[in-house]
């Protein structure tokens, strides 16, 4: 039996190891350790370099997806108390290790097959590990490991599209009245936020409105001409599609752009935003444990995206994000973790895994109606 405190030391082993998008291979290797010393049937590192522990037999599967990969940058791995700093304490080892703990703590009840996944790239637009995962396995239940907090579970997330826009201009004298490569670029950003701001009106709920980020702006000159690069992000409130996005986007780019100027658009990312049933076995049995712990469960849209976007509509089962941790921590350079919460989320996945039942209720998923 896996003790609580040899989850705590997982999690911080594994926080200690880097493991950037496309650089994940010794977290891997290490968490596949780990599960095959804890209980699992088997364990390995599969075709794309995801980290996977099997426990237990049977038809009905239950697949607990999270990711192993991190955004950049290594804050210092370090304890204050409950309190444990490091790069993917939040987003996502905290969920992936409480996911492995809880499997390894369990009494998985016969005729299901519980199936742990660290997933990797999932940080990047590849999603490499999740897309690799998604043709290997079809399960009953899905729980993607993303920070909810250890009482709250999540729905569903905005969907995302990225533009990337090289404005190309003559080189002219400063006095001049042609526009900079640099001034093309701001016209742009502007209708581009103009845009946004017009398809919001009216929209109260963050989930429902079409959100437009600056992420990077670089201007060159060497002489002979003038070069402006943006890149754009958008997260998308569903059902807006992202190929009818960058048709638009597209159109508004051309007739904002100065005629001497040419422009290059690369349009990658393309996600659909994703909504979860609300009640279903699944939920059921994640808001009972919630309250065992003495908790009020509650449910939340997240305005970025996950794997749940591509694992979703892919097995069309009951699937909800769930995972302890504060998601305003994510790629922070304080981001931290309370032991306390990861205990408690550990607790609450334990008594999920040990109540799975012998016959399922599933609902089909059903579509909001949303218009971008």
């Amino acid at each position: 039996m896996t003790s609580p405190d040899a989850a705590v030391d997982l999690l911080e082993s594994l926080v200690r190891i880097p493991s950037v998008s496309g650089d994940e291979a010794a977290a891997s290797a290490h968490l596949v350790t780990w599960m095959a010393q804890h209980g699992a049937s088997r364990a390995f590192v599969d075709g794309a370099g995801n980290a996977v522990g099997v426990w237990g037999h049977g038809p009905r599967q239950l697949v607990l997806l999270g990711h192993i990969d991190t955004v950049g940058g290594f804050p210092t791995v370090r304890r204050d108390g409950d309190l444990l700093y490091g790069r993917g304490t939040v987003d996502a080892k905290g969920p992936l290790c409480a996911f492995a703990a809880a499997a390894s703590m369990a009494a998985v009840p016969d005729g299901w097959q519980v199936v742990v996944i660290g997933a990797v790239e999932e940080e990047c637009p590849t999603s490499a590990g999740a897309h690799f995962a998604i043709g290997q396995y079809a399960p009953d239940l899905c729980v993607i490991g993303e920070p909810s907090r250890w009482d709250r579970l999540t729905l569903g997330y905005k969907g995302r599209l990225i533009a990337d826009v090289t404005l190309t201009c003559p080189h002219s004298h400063s006095a001049g009245q042609s526009a900079t490569a640099a001034e093309a670029a701001f016209a742009v950003w502007r209708d581009v936020s103009d845009y946004a701001n017009r398809i919001n009106d009216g929209r109260a709920r963050v989930f429902d409105q079409l959100d437009a980020a600056l992420m990077r702006i670089n201007t060159a000159d060497d002489g002979l001409t003038q070069t402006a690069s943006l890149s754009l992000g958008f997260r998308l409130p569903p059902p807006a599609d992202p190929h009818t996005l960058e048709r638009d986007l597209r159109d508004l780019i051309a007739a904002s752009t100065p005629d001497a100027a040419a422009v290059d658009l690369r349009f990658s990312s393309h996600t659909p935003a994703f909504t979860a049933e609300r009640d279903h076995t699944l939920s059921r049995l994640l808001r009972a444990a919630i309250r065992a712990e003495g908790g009020t469960p509650a449910f939340v849209m997240k305005t970025g995206t996950s794997d749940m976007n591509l694992a979703g509509p892919a097995w069309n089962c009951p699937i909800l994000a769930y995972g302890p941790g504060d998601s305003a921590l994510d790629h922070t350079p304080n981001e931290h973790i309370d032991l306390n919460e990861y205990r408690r989320a550990i607790r609450i996945l334990t008594h999920t895994l040990n109540a799975l039942p012998r016959e399922l209720s599933v609902q089909p998923a059903s579509e909001t109606p949303y218009a971008l």
